[in-house]
């Protein structure tokens, strides 16, 4: 399992090409604030003096130090180094590290205290150091130098955070012992993202440099701050031993020395080496738990991402075969989202040929239920067109002519609502076009042809909307042309008269007071008649029963009767014409009613069965029949090939992006077999 952590620089390697976020791998992350002693924790590990020193923030790029171990087979050489974005140039001396360490910093931070994201990469090669990834972070600061901007500690976090929140890397959380560890910045963001300290392990520098008189015991016993996984402390090399360029190789003897003198119960736990083998142990069975979730990543990812260059398509050679599939991709896909065929049903929404069925049966349905027989008719308004129709004369009968003006103006209402249901399903085939040219994946590769389609369905849609409210008006007008009052449906005059006067009839006879007082047998037959006849009824019989009765009035009384009583018999009569016609008119104020209710109803059956047939006849059924057609004679021409099968920049970039991913990801997958291959060999080895 030694070539675990060999395995993982690998992958980093591979994917540090297509970015750093596409997967999580195992790594150390270093996390300490300025002159915490960062830098010389891991010029120890390594062994070799290699990073640039100063004052203040000297860190300002992430730095992903890969140490490999590799067996002493030249002579006089310690080791080489290489760094990711020089390829295959190799390094011998250390100081030209550090020089380019420097020099790709100032690149993109500047040379003026700056600080970017974007990582180095370096891996070590020697026979004298451990398998490590250890992934060194600029240092916690809370005030900007230089020009560095006034929020260069909220930076400083975000790129912090940005790795130790990885769930799958080590947070080595690096603090001076002569501060107090209970304000350790570096312990503070490690316990954000790690509440429970489960993958922080804790570095506590400069052990020699604690005011006389105390010690680290306690805090080394982990009694100060509780961390799972450890805290080990180090002597680090003081400025003048770095300026006088003391080795390493005697730093360490140091060390040692210091931690056998003043903590020697602790020393066997303590100190660089210690700490080396430590990482090393903790990477590996970091490492070795998190293969199973690697590899259900990476499998995950080659699956997303050839679906995804999938849908992108390939470059196109046969320009003017693809455009004519295109062409017929998209007629199928429209007049299947008609017809409800579609692969990509929507299910947010009523949609499509449902929508449209929707408008006919519900939304336009609803609109002529609203209209009533008598919308905007007062019985004022019929009488004046009853007045008015029969001229200069007297009518005898209810003008026929003021049925027709009036039953015409109602159907009239009718023309709105069948121009709105037009504009309705005219909107949605409008919608269906959208829907379909954006979720297409064939046009999704060409913009401009995709804009051409859109342009091209459009105006097959304007020119069919003119004829479908033209027809519509038309079928408005059929019914205006012609009031058949011999409809089987029709109530027709005579009815209606009669169902008029047995209404009024009915009404009357409720209304009769009761007579109490019983009739004298004695009395004549006439006297049972009552004394006086309705006056509206009275305009009803026949002239000659109505005079006799008036006359038998008349006889009755009394010759010698006074002026006054002869005045009140004259106003009498002239209330009693007065009603007369009162109830004339209201009478043929209902007939005009019930006449216009009956044929409003028909009407009304027709237009609504004859507008969806007509809509659908005019607009739905000749676009979905002349769609295809209608794009290849627009569109299909040879000398447009190049210009609508011409991709966007944007697919190119996500193509290359997708492709380079997908290689990235094939590699990691083949390097994770070489993992499993190696676990199966050594369990093979255990078992023999």
């Amino acid at each position: 399992m030694e070539k675990l952590i060999p395995v993982i620089n690998k992958l980093q390697d591979v994917f540090h090409t297509v970015g750093q976020d596409a997967i999580q791998l195992p790594q150390i992350v270093v996390v300490g604030t300025q002159s915490s002693g960062k830098s010389s924790v891991l010029e120890n590990i390594v062994g070799k003096d290699f990073l640039p020193r100063g004052s203040g923030i000297v860190t300002r790029r992430p730095l992903i130090l890969q140490l490999v171990h590799v067996r002493e087979d030249t002579e006089g050489v310690w080791g080489w180094a290489k760094f990711l974005h020089t390829g295959d140039k190799v390094h011998y001396d250390f100081d030209a590290v550090r020089n380019e360490i420097a020099q790709e910093t100032d690149k993109l931070a500047g040379q003026n205290k700056g600080i970017s994201s974007n990582p180095i990469r370096l891996t070590v090669y020697s026979p004298h150091v451990l398998d490590l990834t250890l992934v060194d972070l600029p240092g916690i600061t809370k005030v900007p130098v230089g020009d560095q901007p006034e929020d260069i500690e909220e930076q400083l976090r975000t790129i912090v955070l940005e790795y130790i929140s990885n769930p799958n890397s080590i947070i080595l959380s690096v603090t001076a012992a002569n501060t107090d560890l209970a304000t350790s910045e570096a312990l503070k963001l490690a316990r954000e993202v790690d509440p429970e300290g489960d993958r922080t392990l804790a570095v506590c520098t400069k052990l020699d440099l604690m005011d006389k008189g105390t010690n680290a015991n306690d805090l080394l016993n982990g009694k100060v701050i509780p961390v799972k996984l450890g805290i080990v402390g180090l002597v680090n090399r003081s400025q003048l031993d770095i300026t006088n360029n003391k080795p390493i190789e005697e730093a360490l003897k140091s060390e040692e020395e210091f931690l056998r003198k003043n903590y020697p119960k602790l020393a066997v736990r303590n100190g660089t080496t210690y700490l080396a083998k430590t990482l090393n142990k903790l990477l590996m069975q970091h490492i070795r738990a998190c293969l199973p979730e690697l590899r259900t990543r990476v499998n995950s990812l080659l699956s997303k991402n050839q679906q995804v260059l999938s849908s992108l398509g390939g470059p196109v050679e046969n320009k003017g075969s693809a455009l004519l599939q295109v062409i017929i991709s998209f007629s199928t896909a429209y007049t299947q989202t008609i017809d409800g065929t579609s692969q990509n049903i929507e299910t947010g929404r009523v949609a499509g040929g449902a929508r449209i069925c929707f408008i006919f049966h519900r939304t336009f349905s609803t609109a002529l239920e609203n209209i009533k027989p008598l919308h905007g008719l007062s019985h004022t308004d019929i009488l004046h067109a009853i007045t008015n129709a029969t001229g200069p004369r007297s009518a005898l009968f209810v003008p026929e002519m003021a049925f027709e003006l009036l039953v015409k103006k109602q159907i009239n209402l009718l023309l709105q609502p069948s121009l709105q249901c037009v504009e309705l399903v005219y909107e949605e085939m409008q919608r269906i076009m959208q829907h379909t040219a954006q979720h297409l994946k064939e046009l999704q590769q060409f913009p401009i042809l995709r804009e051409q389609v859109v342009q091209v369905v459009n105006m097959l849609l304007k020119e069919r909307l003119p004829v479908a409210n033209a027809m519509v008006e038309n079928l408005i007008a059929i019914e205006l042309a012609y009031i058949n009052t011999n409809h089987p449906d029709f109530v027709g005059g005579t009815r209606a008269a009669y169902e008029s006067m047995a209404r009024r009839m009915s009404q009357f006879q409720r209304s009769r007071p009761v007579i109490t007082e019983e009739p004298n047998p004695t009395a004549p037959s006439s006297e049972l008649v009552p004394k006086e006849t309705p006056s509206f009824w009275s305009s009803f019989l026949p002239s000659g029963a109505a005079n006799s009765s008036v006359q038998k009035s008349l006889s009755k009384a009394d010759v010698s009767s006074s002026s006054s009583e002869v005045d009140k018999k004259t106003k009498t009569e002239s209330d009693n014409h007065f009603h007369r016609h009162q109830g004339r008119q209201q009478f043929d104020c209902e007939l005009i009613e019930s006449l216009i209710k009956s044929y409003f109803v028909i009407v009304k059956k027709n237009i609504h069965d004859s507008i969806p047939k007509a809509v659908m006849h005019c607009l739905v059924n000749y676009v979905k029949e002349k769609l295809q057609s209608e794009l290849v004679s627009q569109l299909y021409k040879s000398d447009q090939y190049e210009e609508l099968m011409q991709e966007s920049e944007e697919t190119k970039e996500r193509r290359g992006e997708t492709s380079e991913m997908l290689k990235a990801l094939q590699k990691a997958s083949d390097i994770l077999s070489e993992i499993r291959d190696l676990q199966f060999g050594s369990s093979v080895l255990n078992k023999s």
